[in-house]
């Protein structure tokens, strides 16, 4: 019988395996492996990269292709969708959108989300762990839980009032609820219509670009995005700085302050608007009434730069993490100064600079007891059923002044509006504190000045915290008489009437 005789190359004498043959299992066994690295590199490491890349349409695909959850008013919904039979199933749509986008944001297949279209746009899209019911039998079936709904903290007349008080003017509300924190407006004018563009058609585009042309910056969030000087109006924090650290004990005493006063280090005399305040040793009270520049200048150096600091910070200023959870401009109270400077920025001027949402904490922080609650825009997330993914609570974000001096700026306010500046926020029936301010800018103060009104407001005989606060600015109104008492006072008055109504 013939004998087959077996190559024996292999490893530990298997037979007919040659080298050749082992060399190319090493190979294949090194691109399997190779492979394997490339992958978990791709599909681990880059993933959050290739899911932000502008080339990568699954994701809008898939943000798109259900009806998207809605945003709601009051319990009524202000979000809409509809089907478009396109690539993306289905398209956002916005009940009176000019009238929320500065709570909205937009939804748009072609530019993105922005505002609470964005920071809840997980909840929205049904993309959100939080609402699966079996995480496991999902992955696997590829089952897209149903879109969730965002109940925000807007009122809905004082929304109302807010923007109808704005009307064509450029500016911006913000109201408060001071007990909670919870925003009851947020307004921005001019606006824009996001459903004008939601889609990714041609007439989108064509919205888009004009939108973004538009010189007025109808896109721009002036309630929370854009910062102005706040001028007079930020006299209630020096007013409240100087009674928190002493300088000022009794609010109806005489000061110390000059007149005229010379800014320290310089030759210049801080000027005031109104003859009134142009004598020596006059009140907290009497200035704050009459908005006297050369007083409240003087009481912030003497109150000293750490101390109203402090006092500012409290309120909000200079905190770049400002969540609503829509991410809030930050604003600024330099803390570095020379003592000039500080005297300017003791009145709102200089480099200090606000939002009306921060101007609102302020009038919020005053109304309720020196305690400033975290603002916030979401009252709950809910399921497509209704049942709660999340409701929110009140959380205190800085206690600034006690409630001692807080009563005692109340009270300063209160003089303002009964006996002052900001008489036109008057409201029969009410306790309304406030404080106007007029706020100079551009090269040699020749911009349009900004009118601003900060305020609060409580039924008369009522013990509570006042149920709204309000800030109020008016950017470019064409008007001839620019100041924050016949411009931003009246707007104020509606927005916390429409609350007290409620």
């Amino acid at each position: 019988m013939a004998r087959i005789r077996l190559r024996g190359n292999g490893p530990q004498g298997l037979p007919g395996i040659s080298v050749t043959g082992r060399r190319a299992a090493t190979f294949c066994l090194l691109l399997v492996a190779a492979l394997c690295v490339q992958a978990t590199r791709v599909q681990v490491f880059e993933a959050a990269d290739l899911d932000r890349n502008t080339a990568n349409q699954r994701l809008t695909v898939e943000r798109y292709a259900q009806p998207r959850g809605n945003l709601l008013v009051g319990g009524e919904p202000v979000t809409g969708s509809r089907a478009t039979g396109g690539r993306y199933a289905y398209k956002r749509t916005y009940t009176d959108g000019p009238a929320y986008a500065a709570v909205t944001g937009f939804a748009s297949q072609a530019y993105g989300t922005t505002q609470l279209e964005a920071t809840e746009d997980g909840l929205l899209t049904g993309t959100d762990g939080r609402l699966t019911g079996w995480a496991l039998w999902d992955a696997i079936t590829r089952r897209q839980s149903p879109g969730g709904d965002v109940h925000t903290t807007i009122d809905r007349a004082a929304q109302q009032a807010a923007m109808s008080g704005l009307g064509r003017q450029k500016g911006a509300v913000a109201a408060i609820e001071p007990a909670t924190g919870r925003i009851l407006a947020l307004a921005s004018t001019p606006s824009y219509d996001p459903g004008s563009f939601a889609g990714a058609g041609g007439a989108d585009r064509t919205a888009w670009n004009r939108l973004q042309a538009d010189p007025d910056q109808p896109m721009l969030n002036r309630a929370l995005r854009q910062t102005y000087p706040p001028g007079s109006a930020f006299k209630v924090v020096t007013a409240a700085a100087a009674l928190a650290s002493g300088v000022v004990t009794d609010p109806s005493a005489p000061t110390a302050a000059p007149f005229p006063y010379v800014m320290p280090g310089t030759t210049t005399a801080l000027v005031n608007d109104s003859a009134v305040c142009d004598r020596p040793g006059q009140s907290l009270d009497a200035v704050m009434t009459a908005s006297c520049n050369s007083v409240l200048g003087y009481l912030g150096v003497r109150t000293g730069l750490e101390r109203m600091v402090a006092t500012a910070e409290g309120f909000g200023f200079n905190d770049p993490e400002l969540d609503v959870p829509v991410r809030a401009a930050r604003s600024n109270f330099d803390t570095r100064m020379e003592p000039s400077q500080l005297a300017l920025s003791s009145i709102g001027q200089f480099d200090t600079a606000a939002t009306p949402l921060v101007m609102a904490m302020v009038a919020a922080g005053i109304a309720n007891d020196g305690t400033v609650m975290r603002p916030q825009l979401v009252d709950r997330l809910t399921r497509s059923d209704g049942t709660a993914v999340e409701v929110m609570k009140p959380a205190v974000y800085r206690r600034p002044l006690t409630p001692a001096v807080a009563g005692q700026v109340r009270r300063l306010m209160t003089d303002v509006v009964e006996n002052g500046t900001g008489g036109n926020a008057r409201i029969a029936g009410a306790v309304v504190g406030g404080k106007t301010g007029t706020a100079q800018h551009g090269v040699d103060n020749s911009g349009t000045p900004y009118a601003w009104f900060i305020s609060w407001a409580k039924p008369a005989g009522s013990d509570a915290v006042p149920p709204v606060a309000v800030a109020v600015v008016v950017a470019d109104s064409g008007a001839s008489d620019v100041t924050g008492g016949a411009l931003a006072a009246p707007i104020a008055r509606e927005v916390m009437r429409a609350v007290l109504d409620r």
